[in-house]
């Protein structure tokens, strides 16, 4: 049986908010997904979307090949 899962691998907690960067879950709600009944995965999906909005958008990793580049640039 596969429980569906709204992780994207981008596992991040938000320190404003406490939830994931990724997936929008908290802690709590990420460490005992597995115990959660279908109907409860799926209410906390459901607010998944509106939490994501408050979420403070990271910056996307700089790759050493970019930072190296911007660098040269004198940037």
């Amino acid at each position: 049986m596969t429980i569906e899962t709204p992780c994207i691998l981008i596992c991040s907690i938000d320190m404003a908010t406490g939830f994931c960067h990724g997936c929008g879950r908290t802690r709590d709600e990420i460490g005992a997904w597995t115990l959660y009944s279908a109907e409860t995965r799926r209410e906390v999906m459901a607010a998944l979307p509106a939490r994501l909005e408050t979420v403070e958008k990271r910056p996307r990793r700089i790759t050493r090949r970019q930072q190296l580049a911007q660098d040269r640039q004198g940037g």
